[in-house]
């Protein structure tokens, strides 16, 4: 197994998280990595389509490979992507601390959010997720008991979607989102590092097993300067 690349993608990546390589600065040339660290031009390559399919680098045909602004974390909203899944992704340092998990019986608003019964329970998730050092983000998670039976602290550090389709054998399917900014909560400045913003960017969503069986409402709440949320679209004619 070649490694060398990925010796090569870490240190351009600790050199721009550390500010060495700054924000829409060009990288040093692939003659240069090459004498650098004695490697081949396939193996420098390979390091920056790495770089750029994570997102900390651009590269322009002719001109060589910038560095992007990575102080903001990319976020598909077309997707269907755990945070979990994200974090792997992207190779953030993240820690993911449990606010609230409790299961309980649904209030009127999510009786109708989640279309249940009276008699129905939910599990109540709520997740604060620290991100090289820093909590910006407070995921409120409420799961139908009916298609999740059981949940544990666990399961919830981890990867509850890892735990529904690994375990429980269910298959996740689409949602529906909506992105909105809204005032800082009580909550949002408790539990959050929120700094000197009063805004935050939220997510909500509504989740559909590939039955169509609706089993999760998500209330996504983003300290605003850390994240763009982002979508591919193609013209049809």
């Amino acid at each position: 197994m070649n490694s060398k690349y990925l010796v090569l993608y870490s240190d351009i990546v600790a050199k721009i998280e550390e500010g060495i390589f700054r924000t829409n600065s060009k990288l040093p040339s692939e003659s240069s990595f090459m004498e650098e660290y004695r490697i081949s031009r396939d193996t420098v390559r390979k390091s920056l389509h790495l770089l750029e399919q994570n997102g900390y680098i651009h590269k322009i045909k002719g001109k060589g490979s910038f560095v992007l602004d990575f102080s903001k974390f990319n976020f598909p909203v077309a997707g269907l992507i755990s945070y979990k899944e994200m974090v792997e992704k992207l190779h953030l340092h993240s820690k993911t601390i449990i606010h609230m998990m409790e299961l309980e019986k649904p209030d009127s608003d999510m009786v109708k959010l989640l279309d249940l019964t009276e008699a129905e329970k939910v599990w109540k998730v709520f997740r604060v997720r620290q991100i090289n050092g820093k909590k910006i983000i407070l995921d409120k998670d409420y799961f139908s008991n009916k298609f999740v039976t059981n949940l544990t602290k666990e399961i919830c550090e981890d990867s509850i979607y890892r735990y529904i389709e690994g375990e429980l054998g269910l298959k996740i399917g689409f949602s529906n989102k909506e992105i909105t900014v809204e005032p800082c909560s009580e909550e949002d400045k408790q539990l959050l590092d929120i700094e000197d913003y009063d805004m935050v960017a939220v997510v909500k969503s509504t989740v559909h097993l590939m039955d169509g069986s609706l089993f999760q409402y998500s209330e996504s709440r983003h300290r605003p300067d850390k994240f763009k949320f982002t979508d591919f679209a193609r013209r049809t004619w």
